[in-house]
Order: structure tokens, then C-alpha cells, then sequence
């Protein structure tokens, strides 16, 4: 696009889809911080394990990862938009039923039911949007875009944890899952009213069985050297952080002395950190490059872990996961903007789909682990090996195309070379 022709653009903010858009998700994003921390609480609630809490946590990713080979083709198949709205009105209705059974006493089964289903439709859900945004906005306002939804995310989850805090805390931990469950008919009306633009679709590729497509995004990702090791350094990095969330809730609760208010304060003056870092990615990947942004922020997110556990205040604690947050943004967003700008639009579903499948398959197994560890031998001693883990990430990107990606997808850069405008990734 020409600079005439950017100059002459309205801001972003005064997109009218864009912001519905944005709207929406906010919203949406707001009542999945009450399941965030109300879930957890529930069973730890119900049982006091800490192992629980991580089994749940793995049974869910699982779960997670199953739909996320598949989401991708149903996203570069049918219309993105009716499937984030069908994905909505199922946890509506899901999550509305543990209150609901809750009414005759704690129902811990029926969360190993319900979670996994949840997060199943969340995950097609979370590739849609993915894909929406390269639908909603021009592809140089990609990153701004991205930005500003993981700003505003943020910002909404710094209030849901304190809220849930308290609504747990006076009404129990079912009663935020009731806000959960009422936010997703907010997101569901939100989408109803946008349209987004018309996807390219490629007939042989509808054509294609569904592990075909699959597999498509997966050769893709192969042959983008960057999203290649991204993909590999990422899938140890999720095992290492998977049940982070739980690890600190217990360390919180269990170690510090906490109640669920106090859950609840921490991540959400820590969600500070992700509004943070939202707003950073953008200039930081432009005056810094793509490389140096994602391993400083991956080698940042290894101390701040390493630290939470040996925090010995609650203040201490709060500031590291903000830290850890800030960093976990920049991280992501430089990735997930990466993917949208190199990745043809009718395949861009099915790379998200490979990409997250890939790198969130060891997470279930990180989580029993770490919590099961955290159970064991302290949550100090745990946070300590996974730090240590993420710095090795951070180290090995250093030896990866990754290092030498600039702050700009286009090609001759090493690395990121845009795919051709149509057709499909031979085999």
C-alpha cells in the first residue's frame, strides 16, 4: 500500500467492524478470567490437590490439541464468523451447567466433562480469530491490530481476576463461572454483527480429506525456517509453562498464606503486565527486529518464572508474573503477527491449526508434571527448573534463522519468504 494511500486511512479505532470486533472480544475476554481463576479454585475447593488442579489442566489441553488439528481445516472450510459463534453459545452452555449441578454439591466429574469440551471449541474458536484479523484489517495493520486486541484483552483480564476474586470469595467459585458463561452470549451478539471479508478458497483443497489440509499447514511451517523453529522452541517452552497458572495459585494459597481474594489481585494487577507488553510489541519490533524482540522477551520470561517461586511476598510474586506476562505478550504477538503476514490467506487456517497443535501438544503433559512436582517438592523448586528451561529456549533461538528475522516479513529477509498469493503448498 502506498504511503498516499495510508495517510488517507482512518485510524483504527474508528474501523466500525474492527471495533465491534474488538468489543466483542473484550467482553469475552473479561469473563474467561473468572473461569481462569475460578476453575482451579473449585478444585482445589472440592479436593485440595494441587495434582487435581493439573490433572484437569491436562485433560483440558488435551482436548485442546485434538481440536486444534482439525479446527484449522473447518476454518479455511466454512465461514469463519458462524464458527466463532456457534463456539461461543457451546461454552454458554456448558459452562452454565456447573453452577447449575453445583446447586447439589461439588461436582469435580463433571468439570473433567465440561473443561475439555470447552476448551475443544475454544480452540476453534481462538484459530478463527486468528484468521479474522487478516479479515478485518490491512495486512501492514496487522501487528497494530494485534496490538490492540491483546491490549484490551489485557486490560479486561486485569479486572476480571479481581472481580472473580471477590465474587468467589463471597458467592464461591460456581458463581464466577456463571459471569464466564453469560460472557460468551455478549461475544456471540458481538460477532453477529460484523461481517468479515470474503475468503479465497481453493476448490482442490475443499476437496482434500480432512488430515490432508492438515497436513498441508504442516508442511508449510516445515518450510518457513523461522516458524520451523518457532514451532520446536515453543513446544518446549509450553511444557515448561503449561501449569504455570495452577503452580502460582498454589504457591499463593498454599506458601504465602493467600485467600482466593488474593488469588485474584495477583493476576489481575499482573494482567497489567500483558496490557504492557501489547503496547510495546509493536515499536519494539520495529526499532529492534523480529529475532532480538522474541529472544529477549522469551529470556526475560525465564528469570521472572525461576523468581515466583522463591518470591517469599505476595507483592514480589505479583510484580514477576506481571513481568513474566509483559513478556509472554511481546512473545506471542511477534509470533502469531509473523504467521498472519508470511501465510496465505486460505491456508492461514490450517497453518494456525499446525502451529498450535504442534507446539501446545507436550503442555497436558508439562502440566502433570509440574503441578505433581510442586506437590511433591515445592513450588520454589519447580519454578526454578522450568526458569531454567526457558532460558535454554531463549539460548537455542539464538542458533535459529529466528535470530536473524528482521522486524519486517518480506522477502529476502533469512527465513521469511511470503508464500505465493494462491494455489496450495505442494507436497
Amino acid at each position: 500500500m502506498s504511503r498516499s494511500a495510508t495517510a488517507g486511512r482512518a485510524p483504527l479505532w474508528r474501523d466500525r467492524t474492527f471495533g465491534t470486533y474488538w468489543i466483542a472480544q473484550s467482553l469475552s475476554a473479561a469473563g474467561d478470567s473468572f473461569a481462569y481463576l475460578a476453575v482451579p479454585l473449585l478444585v482445589l475447593q472440592a479436593t485440595g490437590s494441587v495434582a487435581q488442579m493439573g490433572l484437569l489442566t491436562a485433560v483440558a489441553g488435551a482436548a485442546s490439541v485434538v481440536a486444534g488439528i482439525f479446527g484449522g481445516v473447518l476454518v479455511d472450510r466454512y465461514d469463519r464468523r458462524t464458527l466463532m459463534i456457534a463456539a461461543d453459545l457451546t461454552r454458554l452452555v456448558l459452562y452454565a451447567l456447573v453452577p447449575l449441578a453445583w446447586l447439589a454439591g461439588p461436582q469435580v466429574w463433571l468439570l473433567f466433562v465440561v473443561l475439555p469440551i470447552c476448551e475443544a471449541a475454544g480452540m476453534v474458536f481462538q484459530v478463527a480469530a486468528v484468521t479474522a484479523v487478516r479479515n478485518l484489517v490491512d495486512r501492514d495493520r496487522i501487528t497494530e491490530a494485534n496490538g490492540r486486541l491483546q491490549a484490551t484483552y489485557a486490560a479486561a483480564a486485569v479486572l476480571g481476576p479481581l472481580l472473580a476474586g471477590v465474587v468467589a470469595a463471597r458467592f464461591g467459585p460456581p458463581t464466577a463461572i456463571a459471569v464466564n458463561a453469560a460472557s460468551f452470549a455478549l461475544s456471540a451478539a458481538g460477532m453477529w454483527l460484523i461481517r468479515l471479508r470474503p475468503v479465497q478458497v481453493d476448490e482442490a483443497v475443499a476437496r482434500q480429506r480432512p488430515l490432508a489440509e492438515f497436513l498441508a499447514g504442516a508442511r508449510f511451517l516445515w518450510r518457513q525456517p523461522v516458524l520451523r523453529a518457532l514451532t520446536v522452541l515453543l513446544s518446549v517452552f509450553i511444557f515448561l509453562t503449561y501449569g504455570f497458572v495452577d503452580v502460582l495459585i498454589y504457591h499463593v494459597t498454599h506458601d504465602l498464606g493467600g485467600s482466593e481474594g488474593t488469588v485474584g489481585t495477583v493476576l489481575g494487577l499482573a494482567a497489567l503486565g500483558t496490557v504492557a507488553g501489547a503496547l510495546l510489541v509493536a515499536p519494539l519490533r520495529r526499532r529492534r527486529g523480529f529475532g532480538a524482540t522474541w529472544i529477549g522477551a522469551h529470556t526475560i520470561c525465564g528469570f521472572a518464572v525461576a523468581g515466583v517461586g522463591i518470591a517469599t511476598t505476595v507483592p514480589a510474586v505479583t510484580a514477576l508474573t506481571a513481568v513474566y506476562l509483559c513478556c509472554l505478550s511481546i512473545g506471542g504477538i511477534c509470533s502469531m503477527s509473523l504467521r498472519q503476514e508470511i501465510t496465505p490467506d486460505h491456508l492461514l487456517g490450517r497453518v494456525t491449526s499446525a502451529f498450535w497443535s504442534t507446539h501446545y501438544a507436550l503442555g497436558p503433559a508439562g502440566a502433570v508434571v509440574l503441578t505433581w512436582a510442586a506437590g511433591r517438592y515445592g513450588a520454589p523448586a519447580v519454578t526454578l527448573a522450568a526458569g531454567a528451561g526457558c532460558l535454554l529456549v531463549a539460548v537455542g533461538g539464538l542458533f535459529t534463522p529466528i535470530r536473524r528475522a528482521g522486524g519486517e516479513a518480506a522477502a529476502g529477509q533469512p527465513g521469511l519468504h511470503p508464500a505465493p498469493a494462491g494455489g496450495t503448498v505442494g507436497g
